[in-house]
């Protein structure tokens, strides 16, 4: 692959998002790009500064005054909020509700949409998120969009906390959230969750996810 290709790879939390676009962009060596996490970024300061969530105005002040920043560091994309690095404090079931919550406003959408746009512009990239594809990328070479039924998305969730460490995360908890999450983003009147015409999907229920990876590269080697 001479050329250096936008890929893009949206779906529902808990489909394997984010370990499969990363694993792809290793393999490619690409750039992954989290969007998702810019808007945990948002979301992070939003609960730090205590801000109601349908506040619009200040919602918007937020955003207008908040600097979020992407800086590739060892071929890995960090996020920044007003210089801090936001790490594993974006990571939170609390931060990832807040961020689907805001991000149904064109204000926030489009305070990150040019951001986006840039960290993706020179090509070989791997972009995950929700709305990469239909919005973002609608140029890109490659749109995929990645499922798994929801009984195998909250149990890969509630590992994946577990691994983290957060022992409170019981499965109710995570089923509970992920719903809620699941009909905000479908739901919402900006960029609803959903795949394109043009998009390839992938149900991941039964699959791992070297053969997810495997199954993209063969698509897109094959042109």
């Amino acid at each position: 692959m001479q050329k250096k290709l936008i890929i893009t790879i949206d779906g529902p939390a808990g489909a394997g998002k984010s370990t499969v676009s990363k694993v792809l962009a290793k393999e490619l060596g690409y750039l992954y790009l989290d969007t998702g996490a810019l808007y945990r970024a948002l979301g992070y300061k939003v609960l730090k500064n205590k801000i109601a969530l349908d506040d619009i105005s200040a919602l918007s002040a937020l955003c207008f005054n908040t600097n979020v920043a992407l800086k590739n560091i060892g071929s890995q994309l960090k996020v920044y909020v007003d210089g801090e690095d936001v790490g594993d404090k974006i990571r939170t079931e609390e931060v990832g509700l807040t961020a689907s919550r805001i991000s149904t406003y064109a204000v926030v959408r489009q305070s990150l949409l040019q951001l986006q746009r840039e960290a993706g512009a020179p090509g070989g990239v791997v972009a995950e998120g929700r709305d990469m594809g239909s919005v973002v990328f609608p140029q890109a070479d490659y749109k995929f969009f990645l499922d798994a039924d929801i009984e195998e998305r909250i149990k890969r969730r509630h590992r994946e906390l577990r691994d983290k460490g957060d022992l409170s995360a019981d499965w109710e908890t995570v089923k509970k959230d992920m719903l809620a999450r699941d009909k905000q983003d479908a739901e919402r009147a900006i960029a609803p969750l959903k795949p394109t015409a043009s998009s390839i999907i992938i149900d991941s229920t039964n699959l791992s996810v070297g053969e997810v990876v495997a199954g993209i590269i063969r698509r897109v080697a094959g042109g």
